[in-house]
Protein backbone atom coordinates (compact mmCIF):
# COMPACT_ATOMS: atom_id res chain seq x y z
CA UNK A 1 0.00 0.00 0.00
CA UNK A 2 1.53 3.64 -1.00
CA UNK A 3 1.02 6.32 2.09
CA UNK A 4 -2.58 7.36 1.37
CA UNK A 5 -3.90 3.75 1.24
CA UNK A 6 -2.32 3.24 4.63
CA UNK A 7 -3.50 6.31 6.01
CA UNK A 8 -7.13 5.49 4.81
CA UNK A 9 -7.03 1.90 6.18
CA UNK A 10 -5.90 2.81 9.59
CA UNK A 11 -8.39 5.61 9.73
CA UNK A 12 -11.00 3.46 9.54
CA UNK A 13 -9.56 1.00 11.90
CA UNK A 14 -9.64 3.06 14.68
CA UNK A 15 -13.53 3.55 14.27
CA UNK A 16 -15.60 4.06 17.93
CA UNK A 17 -14.86 0.51 19.22
CA UNK A 18 -11.42 1.94 19.63
CA UNK A 19 -12.05 4.62 21.44
CA UNK A 20 -10.84 3.57 24.71
CA UNK A 21 -8.67 4.28 26.56
CA UNK A 22 -8.32 8.44 25.48
CA UNK A 23 -9.33 11.39 26.67
CA UNK A 24 -12.50 11.60 23.86
CA UNK A 25 -14.09 8.87 25.32
CA UNK A 26 -15.34 11.41 28.22
CA UNK A 27 -17.47 13.54 26.18
CA UNK A 28 -18.91 9.76 24.55
CA UNK A 29 -20.84 9.94 28.21
CA UNK A 30 -23.07 13.24 26.92
CA UNK A 31 -25.54 14.22 24.86
CA UNK A 32 -25.81 17.92 25.41
CA UNK A 33 -23.90 20.26 23.39
CA UNK A 34 -22.52 22.37 26.59
CA UNK A 35 -21.88 19.21 28.31
CA UNK A 36 -19.90 18.03 25.45
CA UNK A 37 -18.13 21.24 24.70
CA UNK A 38 -17.41 21.59 28.59
CA UNK A 39 -16.21 17.90 29.21
CA UNK A 40 -14.31 18.58 25.79
CA UNK A 41 -12.11 21.43 27.21
CA UNK A 42 -11.77 20.39 30.51
CA UNK A 43 -10.69 17.03 29.31
CA UNK A 44 -7.96 18.30 26.79
CA UNK A 45 -7.00 20.26 29.70
CA UNK A 46 -5.78 17.51 32.15
CA UNK A 47 -4.66 15.65 28.54
CA UNK A 48 -0.77 15.13 29.56
CA UNK A 49 1.09 12.26 30.98
CA UNK A 50 0.31 8.26 31.12
CA UNK A 51 -2.96 7.87 29.57
CA UNK A 52 -4.38 5.77 32.87
CA UNK A 53 -3.40 9.02 35.44
CA UNK A 54 -5.60 11.07 32.61
CA UNK A 55 -8.36 8.51 32.98
CA UNK A 56 -8.25 8.34 36.60
CA UNK A 57 -8.08 12.28 37.09
CA UNK A 58 -11.10 12.69 34.12
CA UNK A 59 -13.27 10.06 36.22
CA UNK A 60 -12.60 12.51 39.73
CA UNK A 61 -14.07 15.33 37.47
CA UNK A 62 -17.01 13.33 36.49
CA UNK A 63 -17.58 12.08 40.05
CA UNK A 64 -17.45 15.41 41.25
CA UNK A 65 -19.91 17.31 38.78
CA UNK A 66 -22.02 14.48 39.30
CA UNK A 67 -22.40 13.86 35.47
CA UNK A 68 -23.11 16.86 35.08
CA UNK A 69 -20.61 19.22 33.50
CA UNK A 70 -21.61 22.44 32.15
CA UNK A 71 -24.15 22.50 35.56
CA UNK A 72 -21.01 22.25 37.55
CA UNK A 73 -19.39 24.63 36.21
CA UNK A 74 -22.29 27.38 35.99
CA UNK A 75 -22.73 26.98 39.77
CA UNK A 76 -19.44 26.87 40.44
CA UNK A 77 -17.87 29.55 43.12
CA UNK A 78 -15.36 30.21 45.50
CA UNK A 79 -17.09 28.19 48.33
CA UNK A 80 -16.86 24.78 46.15
CA UNK A 81 -13.23 23.05 46.55
CA UNK A 82 -13.20 20.32 44.26
CA UNK A 83 -10.68 17.63 45.10
CA UNK A 84 -8.76 17.53 41.71
CA UNK A 85 -5.01 18.27 41.26
CA UNK A 86 -3.11 15.97 38.26
CA UNK A 87 0.67 16.17 38.15
CA UNK A 88 1.87 19.88 38.47
CA UNK A 89 -2.09 21.05 38.11
CA UNK A 90 -2.64 22.06 42.09
CA UNK A 91 -5.81 21.86 43.19
CA UNK A 92 -5.96 25.23 43.33
CA UNK A 93 -4.63 25.86 39.99
CA UNK A 94 -7.72 23.78 38.89
CA UNK A 95 -10.22 26.02 41.55
CA UNK A 96 -8.86 28.74 39.02
CA UNK A 97 -9.47 27.09 35.88
CA UNK A 98 -12.74 26.82 36.92
CA UNK A 99 -13.66 30.08 38.05
CA UNK A 100 -12.60 31.10 34.96
CA UNK A 101 -14.94 28.83 32.90
CA UNK A 102 -17.56 29.98 35.07
CA UNK A 103 -17.31 33.75 34.40
CA UNK A 104 -16.74 32.99 30.43
CA UNK A 105 -20.01 30.87 30.44
CA UNK A 106 -21.84 33.65 31.89
CA UNK A 107 -20.32 36.36 30.03
CA UNK A 108 -20.51 34.64 26.31
CA UNK A 109 -22.78 31.50 27.05
CA UNK A 110 -20.40 29.01 24.75
CA UNK A 111 -16.81 28.57 24.73
CA UNK A 112 -18.06 28.49 20.88
CA UNK A 113 -18.67 31.93 20.77
CA UNK A 114 -15.85 33.15 22.99
CA UNK A 115 -13.49 31.08 20.16
CA UNK A 116 -15.49 32.48 17.36
CA UNK A 117 -15.04 35.78 18.23
CA UNK A 118 -10.82 35.95 17.36
CA UNK A 119 -11.35 33.61 13.92
CA UNK A 120 -10.67 35.08 10.85
CA UNK A 121 -11.68 32.66 8.21
CA UNK A 122 -8.97 34.43 6.12
CA UNK A 123 -6.08 32.91 7.73
CA UNK A 124 -4.29 29.65 6.77
CA UNK A 125 -5.30 27.89 10.21
CA UNK A 126 -6.69 28.51 13.84
CA UNK A 127 -2.80 29.57 15.28
CA UNK A 128 -3.82 33.21 15.80
CA UNK A 129 -7.63 32.08 17.42
CA UNK A 130 -5.87 29.35 19.53
CA UNK A 131 -3.31 32.68 20.55
CA UNK A 132 -6.02 34.93 21.17
CA UNK A 133 -8.06 32.40 23.04
CA UNK A 134 -5.54 31.13 25.44
CA UNK A 135 -4.64 34.80 26.47
CA UNK A 136 -7.92 35.50 27.41
CA UNK A 137 -8.00 32.59 29.64
CA UNK A 138 -4.25 33.69 31.05
CA UNK A 139 -5.24 37.41 31.73
CA UNK A 140 -9.00 36.33 33.66
CA UNK A 141 -7.05 34.23 35.38
CA UNK A 142 -3.78 36.93 36.02
CA UNK A 143 -6.99 39.11 37.46
CA UNK A 144 -7.64 36.80 39.87
CA UNK A 145 -3.82 35.49 40.88
CA UNK A 146 -1.02 37.75 41.06
CA UNK A 147 1.68 35.19 40.58
CA UNK A 148 1.04 32.95 37.56
CA UNK A 149 2.16 29.24 38.05
CA UNK A 150 3.61 26.91 36.45
CA UNK A 151 0.43 25.00 36.16
CA UNK A 152 -1.57 27.59 34.86
CA UNK A 153 0.70 28.28 32.33
CA UNK A 154 0.84 25.00 31.07
CA UNK A 155 -2.72 24.72 31.09
CA UNK A 156 -2.59 27.76 28.28
CA UNK A 157 0.57 27.54 25.73
CA UNK A 158 1.08 29.83 23.22
CA UNK A 159 1.91 28.92 19.63
CA UNK A 160 4.34 32.07 18.40
CA UNK A 161 6.59 30.24 21.55
CA UNK A 162 6.86 27.35 20.06
CA UNK A 163 4.90 25.30 21.27
CA UNK A 164 2.77 22.19 19.75
CA UNK A 165 -0.18 23.33 21.63
CA UNK A 166 -1.37 19.87 21.69
CA UNK A 167 -4.29 19.71 23.91
CA UNK A 168 -5.63 22.80 22.82
CA UNK A 169 -5.67 21.60 18.76
CA UNK A 170 -6.77 18.12 20.20
CA UNK A 171 -10.11 19.96 22.27
CA UNK A 172 -10.24 21.99 18.68
CA UNK A 173 -9.95 18.30 16.20
CA UNK A 174 -13.48 17.01 18.69
CA UNK A 175 -15.37 20.28 18.56
CA UNK A 176 -14.51 21.04 14.84
CA UNK A 177 -14.68 17.39 12.70
CA UNK A 178 -17.45 15.75 12.82
CA UNK A 179 -16.84 11.49 12.39
CA UNK A 180 -18.01 8.74 15.19
CA UNK A 181 -15.36 10.39 17.00
CA UNK A 182 -15.48 13.82 17.08
CA UNK A 183 -18.30 15.90 17.46
CA UNK A 184 -18.48 18.80 14.94
CA UNK A 185 -20.65 20.69 17.19
CA UNK A 186 -18.42 24.42 16.03
CA UNK A 187 -19.76 23.76 12.50
CA UNK A 188 -19.00 27.43 11.51
CA UNK A 189 -15.02 26.47 11.71
CA UNK A 190 -14.16 24.30 8.53
CA UNK A 191 -12.10 21.31 9.17
CA UNK A 192 -9.43 22.50 6.70
CA UNK A 193 -8.33 24.77 9.25
CA UNK A 194 -7.34 22.31 11.79
CA UNK A 195 -3.77 21.73 13.05
CA UNK A 196 -2.48 18.23 14.06
CA UNK A 197 -2.17 17.36 18.10
CA UNK A 198 1.69 16.58 18.26
CA UNK A 199 2.78 14.74 20.89
CA UNK A 200 5.80 12.34 21.39
CA UNK A 201 3.69 9.64 19.99
CA UNK A 202 2.35 11.59 16.91
CA UNK A 203 6.09 13.18 16.31
CA UNK A 204 7.33 9.65 16.15
CA UNK A 205 5.49 8.01 13.33
CA UNK A 206 4.85 11.23 11.45
CA UNK A 207 8.79 11.39 11.18
CA UNK A 208 8.90 7.46 10.30
CA UNK A 209 6.53 8.67 7.92
CA UNK A 210 8.45 11.31 6.95
CA UNK A 211 5.53 13.56 7.09
CA UNK A 212 8.15 15.84 8.42
CA UNK A 213 12.31 17.09 8.87
CA UNK A 214 11.94 18.51 11.67
CA UNK A 215 13.61 16.19 14.95
CA UNK A 216 11.50 18.34 17.74
CA UNK A 217 8.04 18.47 18.81
CA UNK A 218 6.16 21.90 18.33
CA UNK A 219 4.36 24.44 16.46
CA UNK A 220 6.27 24.34 13.21
CA UNK A 221 6.41 20.96 13.05
CA UNK A 222 2.56 20.29 13.81
CA UNK A 223 2.19 22.98 10.39
CA UNK A 224 4.56 21.08 8.34
CA UNK A 225 2.71 17.66 8.84
CA UNK A 226 -0.60 19.21 8.49
CA UNK A 227 0.11 20.67 5.01
CA UNK A 228 1.65 17.34 4.40
CA UNK A 229 -1.53 15.50 5.19
CA UNK A 230 -3.99 17.89 3.44
CA UNK A 231 -2.18 16.06 0.07
CA UNK A 232 -3.84 13.03 0.82
CA UNK A 233 -7.34 15.31 2.38
CA UNK A 234 -7.31 18.48 1.67
CA UNK A 235 -10.68 19.20 3.19
CA UNK A 236 -10.04 16.97 6.74
CA UNK A 237 -6.21 16.41 7.02
CA UNK A 238 -6.32 16.21 11.00
CA UNK A 239 -8.66 13.36 10.33
CA UNK A 240 -5.57 10.84 10.71
CA UNK A 241 -4.56 11.91 14.03
CA UNK A 242 -6.69 9.48 16.17
CA UNK A 243 -4.97 6.56 14.58
CA UNK A 244 -1.66 8.04 14.02
CA UNK A 245 -1.38 8.99 17.88
CA UNK A 246 -3.06 5.49 18.87
CA UNK A 247 -0.50 3.50 16.82
CA UNK A 248 2.47 5.42 18.89
CA UNK A 249 0.53 4.98 21.95
CA UNK A 250 -0.11 1.45 21.41
CA UNK A 251 3.37 0.58 19.79
CA UNK A 252 2.14 -1.14 16.98
CA UNK A 253 3.58 -0.83 13.64
CA UNK A 254 1.88 1.67 10.71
Amino acid sequence: MNLKEKLEYHYKAFDKTKLEPDPLQFLHLFNEELDIEVMGFIASIFAYGNVKQIITTLNKFVEVSKEKPYDFIRTFNEKTKPEISHRFYTKRDVIHLFLVLNKTYESFGSLKKLFLSFYNPDEINLKSSITKFSNYFLNEISKRKRIMTRGIKFMFPLPEKGSACKRMNLFLRWMIRKDELDFGIWNEIPSSKLVIPVDTHVARICQSLRLTNRKIPGWKMAEEITEKLKKYDPIDPVKYDFAICHIGMRKLKF
